[in-house]
C-alpha cells in the first residue's frame, strides 16, 4: 500500500535494502506511517523488522533506499540525528544503567545544568514530573533501576524518549517481558500518547496486542514487504497466515495425557529473599511432576516464580525442604549437578541465564556439554562436531539467518536466540524439562512449533514443568495447573476441571473456597 510522499505521514521509507555480508536482511522494503496512529510492524523472528527500525533510528545505515519525515527527505546517520528529528526508540533489551536512579537515566546525555556545569536535578525532576503526570507514566524518580520491575524500567525508557522531545516513538517488542496487567497499562499509555499527537510504530509478534492497540499493520516476511492492512478488517488467523506464509494452527492440538510415576518432587521448600534476609520468597512450597504430563505454574509475576526456578537449578540456596529428581536430592548442589541429573531448563532471562552473548551460536549450543565427547577430547574442542550440532539446531528450529553458527549469538534477534536455547535444552534428552516463558519474543509460527515440541516431549514420557505469565499458554498446554501466590502453591487442579476465572481469582490472591465456587458456577 505505497502512497505518494506527503506531510500527512510521520515517516515514509522507500525501497530500503540492507545486507550483512551475504545475508540480505531487507530487500527494497517500503512502509508509510500516518501521523497520529499506532502502526504495527509484524513479521517472523529474523524477518527484518528491527533492522528496518534500527535504520530509521540511525543505528544502521541502509545500503540503498530513502527516508522521508513529514514529507521531507532526511539522512539519519546516527541516533543523535534521529533524536534531533524527534524520533525515540524503546529497545527490546533496555539501554539503562542499573546503578543509576530513574531520573539520572532519563537525563543521561541531556543533562540540565546550573552555573559552572553543576547538575540541576531539581529542575530535571520537575520537567520529568510534568511528563509523568501528562501520560500517566508513574515511576519513582529516586529509585535505582536495579530495584524496579521490568515494567517500570520500560516506562523509564519511554520517559527518556519523551524527555528528548520525541514525536515518533518506536517500540521494539515492548510486551515481551511484561505481565498481562503491565501490557494493559502500556496499551493505555500508548493511546494517551496518540491523543497528544504522537505517532507510534510497534514491532510485535503478539496478534492480540496488535488487535488491541493498532490501527494499521505492515507485514514483512524474510526481508521483503508483504502487505499493509487495516487491523479492524482482518482477524488474527489472517495476520498469522500473512506473516508466516502458510496456515498456522493457533490452538494447541494434543491428546489426553497418560501420566506415569513421579519423576520430580518438591517437598515443603523455603527460600530466603536474596535482598531482604528476614523475608522468605518461597514458603513451604510442595509440588510433584509425573512422567508424561505438563504441569503449568500460573501466577502474576513477582510471586516467587523466579526464586523457585533458581532453587530447583541450584542457583540459590534452599533454607528448608527437599527437591528430588528420580528420588535423588538436588537442592543446594551445583547447576552442573542438576544438568547431570537430566534436568534441562529454558530460563526466563535468555541473555543473563541462557547465553554467553560474545560466544558464537555454535559455542552456545554446546555450553552444557562442551567437555563431553564428541565435542571435545583431552580438553581440545572438536569444532567439526560442534558446528554440526549447531547446524542441526539451526535447521530444525528455523533459526535465522540460516548460516549463523559462526556468528556471535548477540547478533541474532531475541526470538532466534530463544530458538537456540530451546533446541539445546531439548537435545539434552532431559527427564524433566523446565520451560520458563518458553515462547517469549517468538512469532506465531515459532510458538506453534515450541508448543508442539513441548507436547511431543510429554508424549515421549518426559516430565514438563511450564512456568508462564501467559494464562492462555498455561490453559492450552497444561495437564495440571498449580497456582503460585506470595511464594506458595495456593491451588492445584486438573486442567479439564478448571476455568480461567478460577485460576485468575487465585492468581489475584482470592481464597481457594471462592475460586472453587467460581469453578462450579
Amino acid at each position: 500500500m505505497k502512497v505518494k510522499i506527503s506531510s500527512d505521514y510521520a515517516v515514509q521509507m522507500r525501497a530500503i535494502t540492507k545486507n550483512f555480508g551475504e545475508f540480505c536482511a531487507l530487500n527494497e522494503v517500503s512502509i508509510d506511517v500516518k501521523k497520529g496512529t499506532i502502526h504495527a510492524l509484524l513479521g517472523e523472528n529474523g524477518a527484518g523488522k528491527t533492522t528496518l527500525m534500527n535504520i530509521l533510528y540511525g543505528l544502521y545505515q541502509a545500503d540503498s533506499g530513502e527516508i522521508y519525515l513529514n514529507g521531507k527527505k532526511v539522512e539519519i546517520k546516527n541516533p543523535n540525528v534521529a533524536i534531533e528529528n524527534k524520533i525515540g526508540m524503546v529497545h527490546q533489551h533496555f539501554m539503562l544503567v542499573n546503578n543509576f536512579t530513574v531520573a539520572q537515566n532519563i537525563i543521561l546525555g541531556r543533562e540540565v545544568t546550573k552555573d559552572f556545569g553543576v547538575l540541576d536535578m531539581k529542575k530535571a525532576r520537575t520537567e520529568i514530573d510534568e511528563i509523568i503526570k501528562k501520560y500517566g507514566l508513574k515511576v519513582d524518580q529516586k529509585a535505582k533501576i536495579e530495584n524496579i520491575s521490568v515494567g517500570m524500567q520500560q516506562r523509564v525508557e519511554i520517559l527518556k524518549a519523551l524527555y528528548r522531545g520525541a514525536d515518533l516513538l518506536i517500540f521494539d517488542e515492548p510486551t515481551a517481558v511484561l505481565t498481562p496487567q503491565e501490557i494493559e497499562d502500556l496499551i493505555n499509555i500508548m493511546h494517551k500518547l496518540i491523543e497528544d499527537g504522537k505517532t507510534i510504530i510497534i514491532i510485535t509478534h503478539k496478534l492480540k496486542e496488535i488487535k488491541a492497540s493498532s490501527e494499521v499493520c505492515s507485514i514483512i516476511r524474510r526481508g521483503k514487504y508483504v502487505d499493509t492492512v487495516n487491523v479492524s478488517e482482518v482477524d488474527e488467523s489472517e495476520l498469522a497466515d500473512k506473516m508466516v506464509g502458510r496456515s498456522v494452527n493457533l490452538v494447541v492440538d494434543k491428546t489426553p495425557a497418560k501420566p506415569g510415576e513421579v519423576v520430580f518432587e518438591i517437598d515443603n521448600i523455603t527460600v530466603q529473599n536474596e535482598i531482604h534476609a528476614n523475608i522468605d520468597s518461597i514458603k513451604n512450597l510442595s509440588l510433584k511432576v509425573r512422567k508424561g504430563e505438563i504441569v503449568g505454574i500460573a501466577g502474576v509475576d513477582g510471586n516467587g516464580q523466579k526464586e523457585l526456578i533458581e532453587a530447583i537449578t541450584s542457583l540459590v540456596k534452599v533454607k528448608e525442604g527437599t527437591i528430588k529428581i528420580n528420588g535423588k536430592e538436588i537442592q543446594n548442589t551445583k547447576p552442573k549437578n542438576v544438568i547431570k541429573n537430566k534436568v534441562s531448563t529454558i530460563h526466563e532471562d535468555r541473555q543473563k541465564r541462557g547465553l554467553v552473548l560474545d560466544f558464537s551460536v555454535a559455542q552456545n549450543a554446546i555450553l552444557e556439554k562442551y567437555n563431553e565427547a564428541p565435542y571435545s577430547r583431552f580438553g581440545i574442542l572438536n569444532y567439526d562436531e560442534i558446528n554440526k550440532f549447531a547446524k542441526n539446531i539451526i535447521k530444525e528450529y528455523d533459526v535465522r539467518p540460516e548460516k549463523c553458527h559462526r556468528k556471535k549469538i548477540r547478533a541474532l534477534s531475541g526470538g532466534n536466540q530463544q530458538k537456540i536455547i530451546i533446541g539445546r535444552e531439548i537435545k539434552n534428552e532431559p527427564e524433566l524439562l523446565i520451560a520458563v516463558q518458553p515462547t517469549r519474543g517468538l512469532d506465531v509460527g515459532a510458538i506453534e512449533y515450541v508448543h508442539r515440541t513441548l507436547v511431543e516431549q510429554r508424549d515421549k514420557g518426559k516430565a514438563v514443568l511450564l512456568v508462564s505469565l501467559e494464562l492462555d499458554e498455561i490453559m492450552s498446554l497444561s495437564d495440571r495447573i498449580a497456582v503460585i501466590y506470595n511464594g506458595t502453591i495456593v491451588g492445584e487442579y486438573d486442567r479439564k476441571e478448571v476455568n480461567e476465572n478460577t485460576i485468575g481469582l487465585l492468581m489475584a490472591g482470592g481464597s481457594k473456597k471462592n475460586a472453587d465456587n467460581s469453578k462450579n458456577s
